[in-house]
């Protein structure tokens, strides 16, 4: 089963036992804006997707495909 991109972030962040702030900086975007991604109220950048699937160490793929436009 699919999951929805908020839904798959906060997972693959709480898997690394990360918090908001440590993801924060090391994609380079807010602590308030990723709380933001987490809780589906905003949508990232493909830019944001790719820097986040880097540093979370899937494929943007992954992340993508549980973005609904």
């Amino acid at each position: 089963m699919k999951q929805k991109f908020h839904e798959q972030l906060k997972f693959l962040r709480e898997e690394k036992n990360w918090s908001l702030e440590e993801l924060s900086k090391m994609v380079q975007v807010g602590v308030e804006k990723l709380t933001q991604y987490e809780n589906g109220e905003q949508i990232p950048s493909v830019q944001t997707v790719l820097k986040l699937s880097t540093v979370l160490e899937v494929p943007a793929s992954n992340l993508m495909d549980g973005i609904q436009a």
